[in-house]
């Protein structure tokens, strides 16, 4: 482990992520290099994010779908990903979900990728939310299943990184519980990437494909906060625990 920023090669990449959005924000940097690099990457979404709109949002749940879709699709072509994938299962109904389904469909992807690298949340979902817990689960799972050799990798939030947030988005906006937020201080991370100033406008170029996710937090700090922001990658390695039994 390692309390300097990593170079970034990862080797063929799997990438598993809830909603359109937590791919660019959680690994956005470390796929755009795998693809300049001429490495593989998959990109998996377990839902369309159609519940990510405000209460007062006048466009109906169809239309929802359609633009987080046209925004994924333009948020991955400035990575240069062209492997995507959906799950199509319902935003904020992934718990409800038999694991069954989403295991056996994620580990047939990690048996035709063969992924050196599998990225995803961590158990807690970095945030609590119920749809980040149970993509962490089902990757966890599907990796284990086959007995995939691939290092797998959660995001995570260093105590640094969220008081940064906090200057901006309150951290109780952010979380969807009450307990403290999950936090892995720098020296306990598996990876840290930070994006050089060119990989950073390109992953912020990313992000705002998704405007409908991100512009309101791009108004409220500012570019230049916003890039600083997005620029670290931090993910942890699973232990013991982490692992089904």
């Amino acid at each position: 482990m390692s309390q300097t920023p990593h170079d970034g090669d990862l080797g063929t990449i799997l990438a598993v992520f809830a909603h359109p959005d937590d791919e660019a924000y959680l690994a956005g940097g470390l796929m755009a290099l795998a693809v300049d690099a001429g490495r593989r990457v998959v990109c998996v979404t377990a839902t369309r994010g159609e519940l990510g709109f405000g209460d007062d949002d006048p466009r109906t749940l169809e239309e929802r779908i359609a633009l987080r879709s046209a925004e994924m699709k333009a948020c991955l072509a400035e990575l240069g990903v062209t492997e995507h994938h959906w799950l199509e299962y319902p935003d904020g109904g992934c718990a409800r979900v038999d694991d069954e389904d989403p295991v056996a469909r994620l580990a047939e992807l990690v048996e035709e990728v063969r992924p050196d690298t599998v990225l995803t949340f961590g158990p807690d979902g970095q945030t609590y939310h119920q749809d980040h817990i149970a993509v962490s689960r089902w990757t966890t799972r599907a990796v284990r299943r086959g007995g995939s050799d691939s290092e797998l990798l959660y995001a995570v939030m260093t105590p640094e990184w969220l008081t940064a947030l906090s200057a901006y988005v309150p951290v109780e906006h952010v979380m969807m519980t009450d307990d403290p937020p999950p936090t892995t201080p720098a020296d306990q991370l598996a990876l840290w990437f930070v994006c050089d100033e060119v990989l950073a406008a390109r992953k912020v170029r990313a992000l705002r494909s998704q405007a409908s996710q991100v512009e309101a937090l791009v108004s409220l700090a500012g570019l230049e906060a916003y890039t600083r922001l997005t620029r670290d990658e931090m993910f942890r390695a699973p232990t013991p625990a982490d692992w089904p039994g």
